[in-house]
């Protein structure tokens, strides 16, 4: 299976539309290249360390306009798109950290709260997911989805593996210094639970937050099969069996 992994900075004070016209260009350059799948980093579509009452009125649910949206890029360029945004909660409790996972054909397949939150600045914003989703299946892999924190943590990476998961999609925002999760927890639970790890990390900076980039994807023997480095980037690479 072919990945893209767009390595972006969050938009500006929310900028939803300009995040989705981004998104709209990585996508293309995806498909071009053959791409099966697009990662964003966590939090893509509305920024991450963005004042807690901005981050919830942003909201919106899984089925929300910006779903649709997704799902029509999804649809136009004929590849998936695994993509962070804040979920709505139903009891107007603060919203979840989540990705979601629409198909080439738009629909779709699964949604993951983040369950494993990062510090205070996490606590201030969200609302923890109580368990890991299951995997879902598309063309003849099982895919699960982690979000961050989430894929760091080896109780996370197996229960998906003992669930089937082939290959795990990790939107992610992991900041300076933090360069020790992708360079080497990453290959270690890979090879640990023999499972390909795609990790699609944020770059630049929020207010005083500097995101570290280092997206890569990381085969099922802990091999790096390709990784950007510090800037933007879009980076293609096939995920071993």
């Amino acid at each position: 299976m072919r990945i893209a992994l767009w390595q972006t900075p969050h938009p500006s004070a929310g900028d939803v539309a300009a995040a989705l016209h981004r998104l709209q260009d990585a996508a293309a350059r995806a498909a071009v290249q053959g791409a099966h799948w697009l990662v964003t980093p966590e939090m893509a579509l509305t920024g991450y360390l963005i004042a807690p009452e901005h981050l919830a009125a942003l909201a919106e649910p899984a089925d929300g306009p910006l779903a649709q949206a997704v799902a029509a890029i999804a649809r136009r360029h004929r590849l998936g798109i695994a993509y962070g945004w804040p979920e709505r909660h139903p009891d107007g409790a603060k919203p979840w950290n989540a990705v979601q996972a629409i198909g080439p054909d738009g629909l779709r397949l699964a949604v993951h709260r983040k369950v494993h939150l990062f510090g205070a600045a996490d606590r201030a914003r969200f609302t923890a997911g109580e368990a890991v989703a299951a995997p879902f299946e598309w063309g003849g892999w099982r895919i699960g989805l982690l979000i961050c924190f989430d894929v760091e943590q080896p109780s996370a990476v197996r229960t998906l593996v003992r669930q089937g998961a082939q290959l795990i999609l990790a939107p992610t925002a992991n900041m300076l210094p933090y360069d020790d999760a992708p360079c080497l927890t990453l290959p270690r639970l890979a090879a640990e639970s023999r499972v390909a790890i795609a990790y699609a990390n944020a770059c630049g900076a929020e207010g005083d937050t500097h995101y570290g980039g280092l997206s890569r994807l990381v085969g099922p023997d802990g091999r790096v099969v390709a990784a950007a480095r510090r800037g933007e980037a879009l980076l293609i690479a096939d995920s071993p069996d």
